[in-house]
């Protein structure tokens, strides 16, 4: 059953009374708006300096960042879905641990394993790649569903459990995964459940000729993310997050965004439409984008601008395709299509 504005609105959190434009009112020592925006622009310049053309992309990932997200990076490989994932963790900081995702990787791999210790009669924790602050799961439609799944929780709650026991993952958190089509050899699709636990999926695409010329002359050799610092330190990122979630959507913009979410439940072309969960991360990626582009309130391009992106990989379609890219296409097409008949709020 789908919900209406106003259970939608009960979903929410509520805004905190200190607005975005009042820095500091609540905690003094919150560092100012300003500070914060000039740090994420910063961010967004330092991934821009590698990963070149593609801003779009880039604001989509800094987004995903901003609302406590995990990000999918969907393409062909070789187009730098790699060397985004990386751009963003040494620009960000604290601790980076990449998983290459093979056919033959364990659940155990990614969360870790308790070892029994003789001599102290104990099991100690060796704590597995997922105990960091920005992972890299690459290639994650690589390896089976049964270790696809070792990620759920820790993406959904994060922390992870081993024997029986509860582990906290160090804030902040996050989780890019690229994944390429699954019509290339050795890739498994990645589940529904699974999917749902990314707040965006993104394409690179090819750069245009120019920026790719660039390319070619200046990197005759050396690895340009080696080059990249941090940036950002984590309180300011942490303060941040914390403005993101004051960020204010008006009841007109949930009606909207409720009408959207109904009509991918009700469209002939699609057959599972989008969840609640799809629905409150499409609302804070929207709140998200505008503390981005430096606004305290959401406008109606904000949601228009990340339905396809927030919304596209949650929904099923009637029939299976092809391949993943396929599906892909028709999926955004349907998205795009309901975004483009259902009246915006003026």
């Amino acid at each position: 059953m789908g919900y209406t504005g106003q259970q939608m609105r009960a979903l929410v959190p509520a805004p905190a009374p200190a607005a975005l434009t009042a820095p500091g009112a609540a905690d003094p020592a919150t560092p100012p708006v300003s500070e914060l925006l000039a740090a994420v622009h910063r961010l967004e310049a330092s991934v821009a300096s590698v990963i070149r053309g593609k801003p779009q992309a880039i604001r989509l990932a800094v987004t995903t960042l901003l609302a406590r997200g995990h990000l999918l990076i969907e393409d062909i490989p070789g187009v730098g879905k790699t060397t985004l994932a990386r751009s963003l963790a040494a620009a960000v900081g604290g601790t980076f641990r990449r998983i290459q995702f093979t056919s033959d990787l364990l659940p155990s791999d990614i969360t870790g394993v308790s070892i029994y210790d003789p001599d102290d009669r104990s099991f100690e924790l060796r704590k597995g790649p997922i105990f960091a602050n920005i992972v890299l799961a690459d290639e994650i439609n690589r390896t089976t569903p049964r270790t696809q799944s070792a990620l759920l929780e820790a993406m959904s709650e994060g922390h992870v459990s081993i024997d029986d026991v509860t582990h906290a993952l160090p804030p902040p958190f996050m989780v890019l995964a690229t994944q390429n089509p699954v019509e290339h050899f050795g890739t498994y699709p990645l589940p529904e459940s699974q999917m749902d636990r990314f707040l965006l999926r993104i394409h690179l695409g090819y750069p245009d000729r120019q920026v790719e010329r660039e390319l070619l002359r200046d990197r005759g050799g050396g690895d340009p993310v080696a080059a990249l610092s941090a940036v950002i330190d984590h309180d300011h990122l942490r303060a941040a997050q914390d403005a993101v979630e004051r960020v204010r959507v008006d009841d007109a913009l949930v009606d909207y965004a409720m009408s959207v979410v109904e009509d991918s439940r009700k469209n002939a072309a699609i057959a599972v439409g989008v969840s609640t969960r799809g629905a409150l991360a499409w609302y804070r990626a929207a709140q998200a984008h505008a503390f981005a582009d430096g606004r305290d309130y959401a406008v109606p391009d904000d949601l228009k601008r990340l339905a396809v992106p927030a919304l596209a990989h949650r929904v099923t379609l009637p029939a299976a395709h092809e391949s993943l890219g396929r599906a892909r296409v028709e999926a955004e097409r349907a998205i795009a299509e309901i975004v483009a008949r259902v009246p915006v709020p003026t």
